[in-house]
């Protein structure tokens, strides 16, 4: 079990030569955790936010997914300046993977309500093995781990991210570099590039009861097109409960959705998410908590809920 193991890890980054190097993590609540993939959404949210994210997928298969986000970010004086500052750590088996970066946004109106922002990041990829599995026998002697020992690589971003109260709608590309993570003649393990479209819409049903459909189309050069589809209601600006669907051409994954709104400042969310294809014989299911938090600096215009 060890060696095939280690042989999927080879060729998920070596195939045909040209390996496909981990992509940017993917999360059940990405309405909530734009900042993670679309620098134009700094300062959006008119307070200084501070949001956490804890996932863990495929629970019960041994090497699974785990990923922590830790981000900030906030409008400066001049409300149309936006900066941000995150943190990923996105470990799968023995593959270790850290992004730290920041970002910059710049805000146009464009109606009454509604808002353009444009976006920048830029920052360091860090790439690294478990120790344990690089002191591996099998592995000292396989020359595709040649050249994959721990460094940084930089990298930049860019988004836009066209919103109102009730709206929204972003694309973007965190990673534009093709970064290659392997430096051993012949063989490569590129940093692929991914573009997100994302868009989501609050609709009043009552004056007790909100619905709140969001999208997310990720396409990154190499891989299948993956869709990401939720839809929410929201109970008297406190309770929010809902469901979400994933499908590309491999896997399909369906989930539910519960946040709660606990005062205008602190908010809690969790996700859980089923596979509903060959690997759901392998797992539970993957389990993901978001904690967000806003400062009331500038109370005067910190709405309660925000809901995206």
């Amino acid at each position: 079990m060890k060696l095939i193991k280690h042989y999927i890890v080879a060729f998920a980054l070596f195939s045909c030569s040209v390996g496909i190097a981990q992509q940017l993590p993917q999360f059940t609540q990405y309405m909530y955790n734009t900042i993670s993939i679309n620098p134009a959404y700094a300062g959006s949210r008119e307070a200084l936010s501070i949001v956490g994210l804890h996932r863990s997928q495929w629970v019960g298969f041994k090497g699974g997914p785990i990923t922590q986000t830790l981000s900030i970010h906030t409008p400066l004086r001049n409300d149309r300046i936006g900066l941000g500052l995150s943190f990923i750590q996105d470990d799968l088996g023995p593959q270790n993977f850290s992004y730290l970066y920041g970002d910059f946004s710049y805000t146009i109106p464009t109606g009454t309500d509604s808002r353009l922002a444009f976006g920048l990041k830029a920052g360091l990829t860090g790439y690294s093995f478990d120790q344990e599995f690089l002191n591996d026998p099998k592995i000292i002697e396989d020359q595709f781990f040649r050249g994959t020992e721990n460094r940084w690589s930089p990298n930049l971003g860019a988004g836009v991210f066209w919103h109102s109260n009730t709206w929204y709608l972003g694309l973007s590309t965190p990673r534009i570099l093709n970064t290659d993570q392997n430096k051993k003649d012949g063989y490569e393990a590129l940093e692929r590039i991914s573009y997100y479209f994302t868009g989501g819409y609050v609709f009043d049903l009552s004056n007790s009861i909100k619905l709140k459909p969001a999208f997310l189309v990720k396409a990154t050069n190499g891989a299948p097109i993956s869709y990401d589809l939720t839809a929410n209601f929201l109970f008297n600006e406190k309770l929010w409960l809902g469901g979400s669907y994933r499908i590309n051409e491999q896997t399909a994954a369906i989930g539910g959705i519960v946040d709660f709104q606990i005062s205008r400042q602190l908010r809690i969310g969790y996700a859980y998410e089923k596979p509903i294809s060959d690997i759901a014989s392998y797992t539970t299911g993957t389990h993901e908590i978001l904690l967000i938090y806003e400062f009331k600096f500038l109370s005067s215009k910190l709405k309660s809920p925000r809901y995206f």
